[in-house]
C-alpha cells in the first residue's frame, strides 16, 4: 500500500472514530483492573471484536484474549497491548477518574488497549479489502504490572508462528505524536531479592560472645552491591538497590534474625542470567566474614527488553511514513522492567516509546502537568496519543508484514565484488 493511500485510509478510520475511541479508553480509565482479574477488560474487547465480525479466543486463566486478522499463508506479525492496572488510588480531578478504590490506570495501559483495539479494526477492513498481505495477531496480555501475564500468553501458544512482534508504551517525557526508538536494550531485568540472616542472639554489651547479627546485616547490603558492581561489565549496568531492611525490637538485644529486600536489575542478557549464582556467591563470601548464616530468595521478575534492529527499522520507517520523520526521537534506556521481554527472548521485535506529553494550548511550552511520571496516581495522557499510536500500529503491521514477504537477500562475501 502507498504511503499516502494508507495516511488517507487511516485518516478517513480515525476521523470517523476518534471520539469513539476516546470515549473507549475513559471507559478503561473508570474501571481499572488488577492482574488476572481483568474480566470486565476483556469481556469490552471480546464484544468489540466480535462485532467486527472477527473471532477473539480468550485465554486460558479467564482474562486477556488474542485475536488472529488476515490471512494464513504468509508472515504473521503480532501486535501486543497490556490490559491490567495498578494497586494505586487515583488523584486526578477528571470526569474519567477511577471508580475503583485503590486502583488506577497509572501507566498508561488503557491508552495500549484502546490502540490496539483500533489497531486491529482498521487491519480488519484490510483484510476484507484483500490488502493485508499476511496475518495479524492481536496480543491483549493481562498481569504485566505482576508480572507473569506473557509467560501466560507464551504459554497458550500466543506467539506460536509469530514472526515479529510490537508494542508501545506511553512515555510522558516524549512529546505527543513523537515515538522513541532504540536498537538494542530499551528496559531492564528486574528481579526480587530477599536475603534472610540469622545467627546467635545476645547482649549489645557483649558483642564478641556472639554474631553482631545488624552489623553483619549492614556489611551485606552495603558490600553486595559494591562487590556485584566489580565482578560484571559496567556496561551491564547490573545493580543492587535495597528497598527495605528491617533487624530487632530492642536497643541493647543484639537480635537472631534480620532481613533485606531489593531488586537486581540489569540491561544485558548473559550478565541477567547469570546474575543469581553470582550473587549467592558473593553473599557467602560476606555472610562468612561475620559468622552468621544468610539464606537467599531469588525471584526472577522479566529479562531485559532487547529490541532486534530490523524491528526497529520497521518501526522508524512506518513512524516515518505515517507521522513524518520529525516524528521519530531517540530514546534513553530505562532500569524499570517490562515483560515484553519474554516474546523478545524467543522472536524478534520491538518495544516502542508513545508520547503523551501536551504543549501548553498555542504556546509550544511543556505543560508541567503532562510531565508527571508513570506509576503516580495523577499520572494522565495527552488523549491525541491514540490516533498516532493507532497510525504507528497499523503503519507497523503492515510494514512488517511486507518485510516478510520479500525474498530472502543473498549477501555477499565480505570484499567480493558486487554486481
Amino acid at each position: 500500500m502507498q504511503g499516502r493511500d494508507l495516511r488517507g485510509q487511516l485518516g478517513a478510520f480515525l476521523e470517523a472514530r476518534e471520539p469513539d475511541l476516546i470515549a473507549f479508553r475513559r471507559d478503561l480509565h473508570m474501571h481499572p483492573e488488577l492482574a488476572f482479574d481483568e474480566h470486565r477488560t476483556t469481556d469490552r474487547l471480546m464484544d468489540r471484536l466480535m462485532a467486527a465480525g472477527l473471532r477473539p479466543e480468550r485465554l486460558p486463566k479467564g482474562t486477556g484474549l488474542l485475536c488472529d486478522i488476515g490471512p494464513d499463508d504468509g508472515p504473521t506479525v503480532g501486535l501486543r497491548a497490556d490490559i491490567d492496572a495498578l494497586p494505586l488510588a487515583d488523584e486526578k480531578d477528571v470526569p474519567y477518574r477511577s471508580t475503583v478504590p485503590g486502583v488506577a490506570h497509572a501507566c498508561g495501559h488503557d491508552v495500549h488497549t484502546t490502540v490496539l483495539l483500533a489497531a486491529g479494526l482498521f487491519l480488519a477492513q484490510q483484510a476484507e479489502a484483500g490488502a493485508l498481505p499476511g496475518r495479524v495477531r492481536l496480543v491483549f496480555q493481562p498481569a504485566e504490572e505482576l508480572p507473569g501475564g506473557a509467560l501466560d500468553v507464551m504459554e497458550a501458544g500466543g506467539i506460536k508462528g509469530v514472526d515479529r512482534i510490537f508494542a508501545l508504551h506511553c512515555d510522558p517525557r516524549i512529546d505527543v505524536g513523537e515515538v522513541g526508538l532504540r536498537v538494542g536494550p530499551i528496559t531492564a531485568a528486574c528481579d526480587k531479592l530477599t536475603v534472610r540472616v540469622s545467627g546467635p542472639g545476645g547482649h549489645t554489651a557483649r558483642p564478641h560472645l556472639t554474631a553482631d547479627l545488624v552489623y553483619a546485616l549492614g556489611k551485606i547490603v552495603t558490600e553486595l552491591p559494591a562487590a556485584l558492581s566489580r565482578r560484571v561489565d559496567p556496561r551491564s549496568s547490573l545493580s543492587l538497590v535495597w528497598g527495605r531492611i528491617s533487624a530487632g525490637s530492642a536497643a541493647n538485644a543484639i537480635p537472631d534474625d534480620g532481613v533485606a529486600e531489593g531488586t537486581v536489575r540489569c540491561l544485558d542478557d548473559a550478565d541477567w542470567h547469570r546474575a543469581p549464582d553470582l550473587v549467592k556467591t558473593l553473599l557467602g563470601s560476606v555472610a562468612s566474614m561475620y559468622g552468621v548464616t544468610a539464606e537467599m530468595e531469588y525471584r526472577r521478575g522479566v529479562p531485559p527488553t532487547i529490541n532486534e534492529a530490523a524491528s526497529v527499522e520497521m518501526l522508524r520507517g512506518a513512524v516515518g511514513q505515517i507521522l513524518g520523520e520529525h516524528a521519530v526521537v531517540p530514546t534513553p534506556l530505562s532500569l524499570g522492567g517490562e515483560d515484553f521481554a519474554w516474546y523478545l527472548e524467543s522472536i524478534p521485535g520491538a518495544l516502542a516509546r508513545l508520547g503523551t506529553r501536551r504543549p501548553r494550548e498555542g504556546t509550544g511550552v511543556v505543560d508541567e502537568v503532562a510531565q508527571l511520571d508513570l506509576h503516580r496516581g495523577t499520572f494522565d495522557v495527552d488523549e491525541r496519543a491514540i490516533a498516532a499510536g493507532v497510525r504507528v500500529m497499523a503503519a507497523t503491521a503492515l510494514t512488517a508484514l511486507w518485510e516478510g514477504r520479500r525474498p530472502a537477500v543473498n549477501h555477499p562475501v565480505p570484499g567480493a565484488a558486487l554486481a
